[in-house]
């Protein structure tokens, strides 16, 4: 890099907007660089040229490579979210939870090279803010499923129960050679997730206590009428008539 250049980023990065102007571009090198050349690809030397910076620049925002790829991570997850139409299915819990699993799998299969590195290991893709931020929405499809006693089992199995599966459903298409990949195998594989995830009638239309249970225990954050400690006591009991059932 010519020495003007590098003593104009130098001073461009010296204000906050420089600084995260620099941050963006690097991680939007780094994402390109990803995406079309694979993990190996990314070296500090490649995406400080590919983003027009020197490699300690790199290190001034982030701690180490991991640190810039879970960077990566929550930036293209949150590009490709902003791209969709993801608002829910208020009317029909179920069709959102399909929309939603549907959405997690074209997410794997738009940027699979990405996706290896966020899930391909059982140790990743646990605590990145892309993680979280996908998981929060998918809570809320759950939730609105149990609200309307739709829910098979407990809110947190079931919200595991659907990541596994579309986590699952991709790694397999990947490793797929292309002429073997059949869609039939995505849609059984979504279909399979929502049999075993809900009901398919409201439970709260049962004798039971266990799904009318679950639909009181979604709805109970939302109550204001009783104090904090008896929303507490009310959430204990719930989840115990929940699990018994």
């Amino acid at each position: 890099m010519p020495r003007e250049t590098r003593a104009h980023a130098a001073a461009s990065e010296a204000t906050a907007g420089g600084r995260e102007n620099l941050r963006r571009r690097v991680v939007e090198a780094a994402a390109d660089l990803l995406a079309r050349e694979g993990r190996a690809a990314v070296t500090t030397r490649a995406v400080a040229a590919a983003a027009g910076v020197q490699p300690p620049a790199i290190y001034r925002h982030f701690d180490d490579m991991e640190g810039l790829m879970e960077a990566v991570a929550e930036h293209t997850y949150g590009a490709f979210l902003a791209a969709k139409h993801t608002g829910a299915h208020l009317d029909d819990p179920l069709a959102d939870l399909r929309a939603g699993w549907d959405l997690a799998v074209e997410f794997g299969l738009a940027h699979p090279a990405l996706y290896a590195l966020m899930y391909g290991e059982p140790s990743r893709g646990t605590t990145s803010a892309a993680f979280r931020a996908g998981m929060e929405i998918l809570m809320g499809r759950i939730r609105r499923l149990a609200a309307g006693g739709r829910l098979r089992v407990d809110e947190q199995l079931a919200a595991t129960l659907v990541h596994a599966t579309a986590r699952g459903a991709v790694l397999t298409w990947l490793s797929q050679p292309e002429d073997q990949r059949d869609p039939a195998f995505l849609s059984v594989m979504r279909e399979s997730m929502v049999a075993a995830v809900t009901n398919e009638k409201p439970a709260v239309q049962d004798a039971g206590p266990a799904g009318a249970a679950r639909a009181l225990r979604a709805a109970l954050p939302e109550q204001s009428t009783l104090s904090g400690a008896e929303r507490d006591l009310l959430g204990e009991w719930l989840d115990r008539l929940a699990t018994a059932g």
